[in-house]
């Protein structure tokens, strides 16, 4: 995968691999991963064009209204590949650079033989840049690393930085959704979107927060916080035109 200067440069605080794979999987990522990888070139000119990721298998990426929804940081891609089963009709980009959950997600792929999913395996700040603008309809952000320690919040994924990318490649009316079980994180990400006219927070009362909706299934992620006596946050935020 070619990286311009820019991306060369750039430290990604977290693991990239993990316990070794088992077979089934060695042969996955041989065989499975070239075929949804998404590569991206040098230069800073938008050209993944998502509509050009699913145009070889997927009919509805050619329909006027195609959507494409993206999940960063999918861990074991549970989440995403029930996205992605139960919206066959959406194009799903998924950004992991943890290279076992990569294998994990896999295997939902060949399980459940789906044809509407696409992987870039890396830093997700790399692949925005290259999204055309207003091309995303639907954006998920659950449990990314909480970074805790005040010295470390800087690695934090919700930066003003991240926000602006992700407000210029979503659509007006699209969805960003963020889970976390850390409190010190959730007011980080109440903090950086309340503060912006572009992402307008949706809920109406303390339940829309607190509790999950029924196209939000449970990460592996979740079930351990839950299980550890943490109360995870479940925030839906819709992109919107700025004021003038």
């Amino acid at each position: 995968m070619s990286k311009s200067p820019d991306t060369a440069a750039r430290h990604f605080y977290g693991r990239r691999h993990g316990r070794p794979l088992r077979a089934k999987l060695r042969n996955l990522v041989e065989t499975l991963l070239p075929k949804v990888r998404i590569e991206l070139t040098e230069g800073t000119v938008p050209d993944v064009d998502p509509r050009e990721l699913f145009s070889g298998e997927a009919t509805f990426a050619a329909a006027p209204n195609a959507e494409f929804w993206l999940e960063i940081g999918f861990g074991g891609g549970e989440h995403l590949a029930w996205q992605a089963e139960h919206h066959p009709e959406v194009g799903f980009i998924g950004a992991e650079y943890f290279f076992n959950g990569i294998a994990s997600l896999l295997r939902h792929i060949d399980d459940r033989q789906l044809k509407n999913l696409r992987v870039y395996e890396g830093d997700v700040r790399d692949l925005l840049p290259k999204l055309p603008d207003a091309s995303l309809t639907r954006v998920f952000i659950l449990f990314p690393d909480p970074w805790p320690k005040s010295r470390h919040n800087k690695r934090r994924l919700v930066q003003d930085e991240t926000l602006d990318e992700l407000a210029r490649v979503m659509a007006d009316g699209a969805e960003l959704r963020l889970g976390t079980d850390d409190p010190g994180y959730l007011n980080w990400m109440l903090e950086y979107l309340m503060r912006r006219d572009d992402f307008v927070w949706t809920a109406r009362g303390p339940q829309d927060w607190r509790v999950r909706t029924e196209d939000w299934p449970q990460t592996r992620y979740e079930r351990k916080a839950i299980e550890a006596g943490r109360k995870p946050a479940y925030l839906k935020f819709r992109r919107c035109r700025r004021s003038h």
